[in-house]
């Protein structure tokens, strides 16, 4: 194992489960590993709960399970999650990190796009999503969906887990020189912005929209969920119709949009994005000084996204939008989060767009891998 600091790459994860610090109750799906990340699998039951809740320094997940679990939802043979309720489920994965590897987790791409809220805890877990070097025990995914209901089932996959060899450290002078080099966003030539890098590059909303082909009219800038809508089966690609889950939103004359509250939002920022091979980029969590509204919730960017060499030229970043408690006026060109980016410990040998689940690479607006075009 590369004693070097940075983001494991995925033959180092190999590695990882070979010398038994991933443990799986059974053998990894051929895809499971990502660039530089691990896709983390359902267990076979799932305990709703009365609240979300971290076990704190004292408590094991399984002892506050014991005080708040409501019911046992078997997911064997497929399960429905219903909407604004909370469930944990032991994952198929657990870990026996060394002490100089510690992790953390996000929702994946196509978990945030259907506005599922899923978060990874720990024994005596103190914060939701990290995982301290040399923690030893099981993974549990907390899962609220939020606006439609989803089957799952054992071995479903909706979040995912980076591994780390010593602490992030993001410098600003760097990521300026690296963007010099690499060329890490590219905003549209029309428009009066500039690359804006302060604690990270910043990503801005696009509501001038894009032209849809064969279609007259406004440009094409987002969706807003229907509500009450059918179920969405988290495993099936291409099934479901557009139209029967999503409002499509058209550009209007001043190039902005209120964000209703509790109202979830699909759109794409500005800039196009670029990872190189030897990085990983996150989106850094919203700051409520630039407004009351919760952005991306799946934050992982892996190596090769947006690469040229990749196929993955023009890649925007999809964003997942949710008001919260009042209407808020989004304009076009508003920042409303960051990227930041961490090098690898070395490069990995296949990038994001080589691979059969690169589902979004060279994405425009892009919803998830459940709806079919047309």
């Amino acid at each position: 194992m590369s004693q070097k600091s940075g983001i494991l790459p995925a033959h180092s994860i190999h590695k990882l489960v070979d010398d038994g610090q991933i443990i799986t109750e059974k053998p990894l799906d051929d895809d499971q590993i990502q660039p530089a990340s691990l896709d983390l699998r359902l267990g076979k039951i799932a305990y709703r709960v009365q609240a979300s809740f971290l076990p704190g320094a004292h408590k094991t997940v399984g002892q506050r399970l014991n005080e708040l679990s409501l019911h046992e939802i078997m997911l064997t043979d497929g399960a429905v999650l219903e909407t604004n309720c909370v469930y944990i489920v032991p994952l198929l994965e657990s870990v026996k990190l060394g002490d100089n590897i510690s992790a953390m987790a996000n929702p994946k791409s196509s978990t945030g796009r259907i506005d599922v809220f899923t978060r990874l805890i720990t024994d005596y877990g103190q914060a939701f999503d990290t995982i301290p070097a040399g923690y030893q025990g099981q993974l549990y995914a907390e899962i609220s969906p939020r606006t439609f209901p989803i089957l799952v089932r054992t071995g479903s996959r909706l979040s995912q887990m980076r591994f780390r060899i010593g602490s992030a450290d993001h410098s600003d002078a760097e990521l300026r020189q690296l963007h010099e080099t690499h060329g890490l966003v590219q905003l549209p030539d029309d428009g009066d912005f500039d690359i804006n890098i302060d604690n990270g590059i910043a990503f801005r909303v696009d509501l001038k929209g894009i032209a849809v082909d064969g279609q007259t009219g406004p440009n094409l800038v987002g969706y807003r969920a229907k509500r009450h809508s059918g179920l969405i089966d988290v495993d099936k690609k291409a099934a479901l119709k557009i139209s029967d889950y999503w409002e499509a939103i058209y550009a209007n004359e001043g190039k902005s949009l209120v964000l209703d509250p509790d109202q979830f939002y699909i759109l794409a920022s500005k800039e196009a994005v670029h990872v190189p091979p030897h990085y990983a980029a996150e989106m850094v969590p919203y700051n409520t000084l630039v407004g009351e509204f919760r952005v991306h919730y799946a934050g992982f960017f892996d190596p090769g996204f947006g690469h040229d060499a990749a196929g993955g030229h023009g890649s925007r970043g999809v964003l997942e939008m949710r008001s919260h408690d009042v209407p808020f006026i989004l304009e076009d060109g508003q920042i409303i989060g960051r990227l930041v980016y961490e090098k690898l410990t070395d490069a990995p040998r296949e990038l994001y767009g080589q691979l059969s689940t690169s589902n979004y690479q060279a994405q425009g607006l892009k919803l998830s891998k459940h709806f079919r075009n047309g």
